[in-house]
C-alpha cells in the first residue's frame, strides 16, 4: 500500500466544487480545505506507485485545479 498527501491549488471560487470532484476519485480517502499556499489537502491510497500515479492524473483532470504537489508518505 502506498499513501500520499496531495496538495492542491485551485481557481478562486472553485474550492467547494473541486473538493466534491476530488472526493469522487477512487483512492482519495480524505479532502480538507486548508490555508496557506495550497487550497486543499487530499489523502490518497493506492496498491503501488503506478496506481498512485494514475490516481494523481485523474485528480489533475478535475476542472478548477491549477497545480498539485504529491507527497508520498514514508513509513519509518
Amino acid at each position: 500500500m502506498v499513501e500520499a498527501f496531495l496538495l492542491i491549488q485551485c481557481d478562486m471560487g472553485t474550492g467547494a466544487t473541486v473538493t466534491g470532484e476530488v472526493r469522487k476519485v477512487p483512492g482519495v480517502v480524505l479532502v480538507h480545505y486548508v490555508t496557506g499556499p495550497y487550497d486543499l489537502v487530499a489523502r490518497a491510497e493506492a496498491d503501488d506507485l503506478d496506481t498512485l500515479s494514475k490516481l494523481v492524473d485523474e485528480v489533475q483532470k478535475v476542472p478548477g485545479i491549477t497545480r498539485t504537489m504529491t507527497c508520498p508518505i514514508l513509513k519509518v
